[in-house]
């Protein structure tokens, strides 16, 4: 591949410069206004705790941890192909016992 094709496809990767080396070296502290501008933006502090939902969050998570969900799924699978059971093999063979 040639080095523009490559570059071409990574210029939505890598962010443009806003401070060059240049500005940087000169100490023109006024031109670096876009960047302070930049990160006077961005949020300041820790990150905020994410919202956890779902199963996992619910059931396993922090103080309400349980085991109930693995246990009636367990009887729920358990049920159901007890019930496929009988309706493939085990009705068959209810009258016609010898």
């Amino acid at each position: 591949m040639h080095a523009s094709i490559v570059r071409r496809q990574l210029s939505g990767l890598v962010p443009p410069k806003i401070a060059s080396p240049s500005i940087l070296s000169a100490g023109k502290g006024a031109d670096l206004s876009p960047l302070v501008a930049f990160y006077s933006k961005l949020p300041k502090g820790p990150a905020p705790e994410p919202a956890v939902r779902g199963i996992k969050a619910r059931y396993f998570n922090g103080k309400n941890a349980s085991a109930s969900p693995i246990v009636f799924t367990v009887l729920a699978l358990f049920g159901l192909g007890y019930t496929i059971d009988y309706q493939m093999h085990l009705k068959h063979h209810k009258n016609h016992a010898h």
